[in-house]
């Protein structure tokens, strides 16, 4: 205890596929500081990225394909609702507001939503199969529901969402950071939901933590904490269509 700030740049492993943005092993940077909140977060990481870009390549504006994305405007602010329906006027406040219109539109669309699952959780599940790969000019979507947020702080004036966001820059998830759930109690009845989750067969709830439970009963004060994925940021900035070409062992398919 008694740093403020800290950070680490770390290798992460996850036992998930391969594609042009995914590989099993990869690097991150993770920022803790005391004091602040996500939305100073959101400030500091524009801030960031557009002082590294100057350096890296003497602009804010980055050529990535065939798209120019512009770090010197600042970056938009949205709701997976608002993100859904500035991509697509066809789906309506009314629609987004009505769970089995979601529930039935994702199911349309092939994807296999958990039936318990609630209106936010639903309505983030659509903006992911609808409208995440669009988002190519930087920006944060905010307001994550607390049921796939177990680690965020719940929002003052709606306990249903966090206080949370990811940051997307050319349709890809390049950070996501939160104001940190420091309440032990709420931490705990987050971790059995999760528990449950996983015992119905939800393979990306998280395990009931009690060391961390323990910490947090100490004390923990107010923090915000963010992870950037260190190798998609190569990718912006070199202007590299996959993953594979800024990873200095990549995978390598058997012969």
């Amino acid at each position: 205890g008694g740093f403020e700030k800290v950070f680490e740049i770390n290798r992460n492993f996850r036992n998930e596929g391969m594609s042009t943005r995914h590989n099993p092993e990869f690097t991150m940077i993770e920022f803790y500081e005391a004091y602040r909140d996500y939305r100073y977060l959101m400030d500091f990481t524009e801030q960031m990225l557009r002082s590294v870009s100057r350096e890296v390549l003497g602009s804010e504006q980055v050529q990535y394909g065939e798209h120019v994305v512009d770090l010197g405007k600042p970056f938009a602010r949205l709701t997976p609702a608002q993100a859904i329906r500035a991509h697509h006027p066809d789906i309506s406040d009314a629609d987004l507001a009505n769970r089995d219109w979601v529930l039935a539109r994702l199911k349309k669309l092939g994807a296999e939503p958990n039936a318990q699952a609630g209106l936010g959780s639903l309505q983030l599940m659509l903006f992911e199969e609808t409208t995440e790969a669009l988002l190519i000019q930087p920006t944060f979507i905010v307001d994550y529901p607390a049921e796939v947020s177990p680690l965020a702080r719940r929002n003052d004036d709606n306990p249903e969402i966090t206080d949370r966001f990811e940051l997307f820059i050319t349709g890809r998830e390049m950070a996501n950071g939160f104001s940190e759930l420091n309440d032990a109690e709420d931490q705990a009845a987050r971790f059995e939901q999760q528990a449950s989750a996983k015992a119905a067969g939800d393979e990306e709830a998280m395990f009931y933590d009690a060391d961390y439970i323990r910490a947090l009963e100490y004390g923990l004060p107010p923090t915000a904490g963010e992870g950037i994925g260190i190798d998609r940021l190569v990718m912006l900035f070199a202007n590299a269509p996959s993953i594979r070409d800024v990873l200095l062992f990549p995978h390598m398919r058997p012969e």
